[in-house]
């Protein structure tokens, strides 16, 4: 057995967690002499009493890991623990950071600039439509948008991130095999495909259930470097996903709405406890200090984790020289791009605070 088919198999066990099966493999130094321990030894661990351990002693007769793996395989599915280098460092701040997870798609080193963005699945039209426009803006800006698939602002929050030609991680509660909602399948096709990723801690045809949502929250509240919540109700699971945050130390950030509407009471009470107002992605990009993309970004590389700048803004960079005050007909005389390739691309380049507008329509390179 494979160090990754024994982590498999305890992940495949009924009501063992990752909490113990970290105390497990800390006691025994590793999945295969934890499955390979007797009942008796087991229970010596914090945590693991007498059904547990027999769960365990008997794996074999609960987990099929060669099967899980397989199947898996079959469906374009890889599998990455904690001790592999591809594993997501931000959720290693988690106490109950996932024993491994299943990624339909690709995670890159780029998606450690992430911002996560949660909400009401009972969403209003002022609600998509402000996480639409603040989401599309910060994924132009070259941050990963991570959410939770869910209906609502989630899919909005993935929806938005896929049009402004961005990255974004879909965190579900279900096992990938068992997508929830299946509605939002064609959704989590699309960000597989060279977007991003869909991402769960659960065995493949586990079905969703009222554990699930929460374990799936934390997983959106660690990986990112900040928190959105565009639109939410006075008690609501993006609440305790924003209260998670905290924990973790990331800064919240929280879209104001109407003040007569049930929907905008979370958020209002997360600006009062002292989440930061926000009505464009520029209050986030400001306060974060630092982008995804730097300066020096169109000779940077994907191996340090920074994405290369799009081809249009990189020739308009190239052309700014530093301290230099430039004019939109001297760009385009440079580039040979149209004005409005180049005017769209001056747009972006400002949005990520690469370049500063100046009166009479010039620009200058920060």
């Amino acid at each position: 057995m494979t160090r990754l088919e024994a982590i498999l198999a305890l992940n495949l066990l009924p009501g063992i967690g990752p909490v113990r099966i970290s105390r497990l493999l800390e006691y025994f130094g590793g999945a295969e002499k934890v499955l390979s321990a007797g009942a008796s030894r087991l229970q010596q661990v914090d945590g693991i009493g007498k059904e547990t351990a027999r769960i365990i002693a008997d794996w074999e007769n609960h987990a099929d890991p060669a099967k899980e793996l397989e199947e898996a395989k079959e469906r374009g599915i890889s599998i990455i623990t904690r001790e592999d280098e591809g594993y997501p460092r931000h959720l290693l701040q988690a106490y109950d950071s996932p024993i491994l997870l299943y990624v339909w798609g690709e995670i890159l080193p780029r998606d450690k600039h992430a911002i996560s963005v949660v909400g009401s699945r009972r969403s209003s039209h002022y609600g998509v439509t402000a996480t639409r426009k603040i989401t599309y803006q910060l994924a132009h800006a070259g941050f990963t948008i991570v959410s939770g698939l869910a209906r609502g602002i989630d899919t909005a929050a993935h929806e938005a991130a896929l049009a402004g030609k961005g990255r974004t991680i879909a965190v579900v509660g279900s096992g990938l095999a068992r997508l929830y909602p299946p509605e939002n399948l064609t959704l989590a096709e699309k960000i597989a495909d060279g977007n991003g990723a869909v991402i769960s801690e659960f065995p493949l045809h586990k079905a969703p259930d009222k554990q699930t949502f929460p374990m799936r929250n934390r997983i959106v509240a660690a990986w990112c470097q900040a928190l959105l919540v565009t639109e939410c109700p006075a008690w609501s699971g993006s609440l305790i996903t924003a209260n998670l945050a905290s924990e973790y130390g990331k800064p919240i950030f929280a879209v104001p709405g109407p003040i007569d509407k049930p929907t905008s009471a979370g958020c209002h009470q997360l600006i009062r406890d002292g989440a930061t107002l926000v009505s464009d992605a520029s209050h986030i990009i400001d306060d974060m200090g630092e982008l995804p993309f730097s300066s020096s970004a169109e000779n940077s590389s994907e191996e340090e984790g920074t994405p290369e700048l799009p081809a249009e803004e990189a020739a308009v960079m190239n052309a700014m020289p530093p301290g230099e005050e430039m004019a939109i007909d001297m760009l385009i005389g440079k580039t040979g791009l149209p004005s409005s390739s180049v005017t769209a691309a001056l747009f972006k380049l400002e949005l990520r605070r690469l370049v500063r507008a100046l009166p009479g329509f010039r620009f200058i390179r920060r």
